[in-house]
């Protein structure tokens, strides 16, 4: 799809490939949603409003890179995420997963105790499923 194409539809498609396991094509359609929300070019007119902040795009994003094993992409992603959201719970625990899917255990830790102040996750214990 081109940038023709209307942002919510791109953006119904991205959520598609989400959730039929395509997480590699999402995170491409979804990084482009991201980059072309973030520059503007999307102005809301009525018409084709954006349905989701950018944080929650991004977010999205994060989740499609942590599927596809794309674990430093979500990292940066997620710290992005974290600054603009910085008490969203599910944030901080796809960002503990992300660090205990790269074995960075001692990194996670934090992230995961946030994830349960904040969002009331439970933390998990160096399970490296990649289920989220």
């Amino acid at each position: 799809m081109n940038t023709t194409t209307p942002f919510s539809l791109r953006l119904s498609w991205a959520q598609g490939l989400v959730e039929r396991g395509d997480h590699l094509a999402a995170a491409t359609a979804l990084a482009e949603l991201v980059d072309e929300a973030e520059s503007a070019r999307v102005v809301p007119d009525g018409t084709d409003a954006v349905l989701h902040s950018v944080t929650e795009l991004r977010l999205l994003l994060a989740r499609a890179y942590f599927q596809s094993a794309q674990l430093g992409r979500a990292e940066a992603t997620l710290l992005r995420v974290i600054e603009d959201s910085p008490t969203d719970g599910y944030a901080h625990l796809l960002l503990g997963r992300t660090l205990q899917r790269a074995r960075r255990h001692a990194e996670a830790a934090r992230p995961l105790a946030l994830a349960e102040v904040f969002g009331g996750y439970e933390r998990p214990q160096h399970d490296d499923s990649p289920t989220l």
